[in-house]
Formats: structure tokens, sequence, C-alpha cells
């Protein structure tokens, strides 16, 4: 028995995450296609995109998925109308409270996961009613918590505050980085920057080729006076770097960001002066791949870890 799957409907305890200029409906239908739940990411889409990606998503896939949404989105309420029409039974909510909305997204039929960077926000969710936690370690690519808790310490302090089904996420690409969060008390896996590099990824070709070369270290958390942010070392990394290592307000951290800076990189394939945002695990990611081969490699290597580790006792 596995919570996240009975909670969801899917065969395979794995969710997409639901990344900017990524998450299209080509990568959500995939994941669920191949077992486990897609996500939609809505923080880089206009409302009217949004439904037109999720109308061509019910096309491609008659199994479950789901649309993330942030909070802080500035048309929530629009975004938050459309998900009703469009009959999405599956949302995840991350950056802001999810208070405001949970009930709401209840009384229309849906299932609501949000996602918390601390043990204190886990419990918060508990009050606000949601059904499940995504718990998203330091690791993780784009935006990301201001804790900066990894990982290997976020998920058992989440599980040791909380009895809800509990998702993992942040530096998780593999079978046995799954194992590993299992081990520590996650239900289930969400995975961002291996499916951001997949071949149904919306991400440019160039972005996900510069990936594919990166090591450990090859990224950095930033932008911690705005949203921290991890960011792959290029020439816009070293403008930020500069500018708050010379102590650059707000203002000016603001104004040097712009606007359409990870759709330059991300979508776009400036690699020089877009803001190219993944996670750490990056590095164990070395080869193009499709989204079925991904999920296929990862519940392989899972088995076999977890077999390896049963047989060991002391």
């Amino acid at each position: 028995m596995n919570r996240i799957c009975d909670l969801f409907g899917i065969k395979y305890p794995i969710i997409a995450g639901g990344m900017v200029w990524c998450s299209g409906w080509r990568l959500a239908s995939a994941v669920s296609n191949a077992g486990g739940l897609g996500l939609i990411g809505a923080g880089s889409m206009h409302p009217e995109t949004l439904r037109e990606h999720i109308q061509k998503c019910k096309a491609a896939t008659d199994k479950p998925f789901g649309v993330n949404v942030p909070l802080m989105y500035p048309q929530i309420e629009e975004i938050m109308q459309i998900l009703v029409e469009e009959g999405v039974k599956i949302v995840f909510t991350s950056a802001g409270s999810p208070k405001k909305w949970t009930q709401f997204l209840h009384d229309n039929g849906a299932v609501v996961v949000h996602v918390v960077s601390s043990s204190l926000f886990a419990k918060k969710c508990e009050d606000a009613g949601v059904d499940a936690i995504v718990a998203e370690g330091f690791e993780a690519g784009g935006h990301n918590g201001r804790e900066e808790t990894t990982t290997l310490c976020l998920i058992p302090a989440v599980r040791q505050a909380t009895n809800l089904p509990l998702i993992a996420a942040g530096g998780i690409a593999t079978g046995r980085g799954m194992a590993a969060t299992f081990a520590l008390g996650a239900e289930g896996v969400q995975i961002g920057t291996r499916f951001a590099m997949t071949e149904e990824s919306s991400a440019n070709e160039e972005f996900k080729k510069l990936c594919r070369t990166l090591n450990e270290g090859d990224t950095k958390l930033m932008l911690k006076q705005l949203a921290p942010t991890r960011l792959i070392k290029n020439n816009f990394y070293k403008q930020v770097e500069e500018a708050e290592l010379r102590g650059a307000s707000v203002e000016e951290l603001n104004e040097l960001l712009g606007k359409g800076r990870a759709k330059k990189g991300i979508f776009e394939g400036d690699l020089d002066e877009g803001e190219l945002e993944i996670g750490q695990a990056a590095a164990l990611v070395n080869k193009a791949e499709t989204v079925q081969e991904a999920v296929d490699d990862i519940i392989t290597e899972f088995n076999a870890t977890i077999n390896t580790i049963s047989s060991v006792a002391f």
C-alpha cells in the first residue's frame, strides 16, 4: 500500500515538478502516461495559455494529471476559476499560504498538495487541511526555501511533525535517491531536474545540453534578498554575484533581474544572459532520454536498491 499512489490514482509514486518553461502539456501527459503524476506549471503561463495546456493534456492522456500554481501569481483568482471550469482534480500549490485556497479547491472536488521547505510550514499545511505535502530541500532548482535545509535533514523533520502523506523533493533524480527518501519517511518523490532535461520538456534544447554537462558545484543558490533561486553559473550569474558581494539593494537586484530572464534562458536558450534555473541533481544526469526511459530507469534502480538494502542486517 502506498498513500501517494492511492491519493492520486497512479501506478508509481513519482510526481513531475511543475516547472516554469519546462512543464507544459507534453511533459505532464508523458509522465502520467508513464505511470507517474504529471504537473502543468502555471507559473510561466498566462491564464488562457494554461487553459490551452490543460485541454491538450486531457487529449494526450486518460491518466490523472495536475497543475502547480504559485499562490503569489498576480492573476490567481482567474487561474483558480480556470482550474474549476476545466475540472482539474489535482492541484499543487506553492509560494504562499495554503489557507486561502485549500477549502475553495476542496469544495470544487480537487485534491490539494502544498510545497513546503520546513517542518513549521508542514504543520501549517496540516492546519489548513491540505491532503498531502511536498517537502523540498535546498538541493532543488528554481525558487527555493529560505531555510536552506537539505533534503536529508528536511524529510525526517517533516515526517516527525505531521502524519500527512509526504512527498520528498530536492536533489532526487535516481532510484537510489528515491529509496533514500523512503528510508527517511517519504512516500513519494517529486522530480524536477531530470524531467526538465527530457525530450518532452518544453525547455530549449541548448539549455538541456548545457545541463547534461554540469558537475556538482556548477549551480548555486542566489538572489536570496528577492526569492532564493538556484542558478547555473553563467554571465548573468556573475552579474548577480558581483552585485550581491558589494551589497546591492533589493531595488538594484530587481532591476538587474528585469522581466523574462528565466524565459530568455530556459525557453529561448540564451545561455549567457538568461536566468538558468536547475537543481543540483543535474550532475547525476548526463544523457538525453524520454520520460518513459527516465521513469523505467528510476523504478528499476529503486527496486534493486530496496532489495539490496533489505539483505543487509547487523
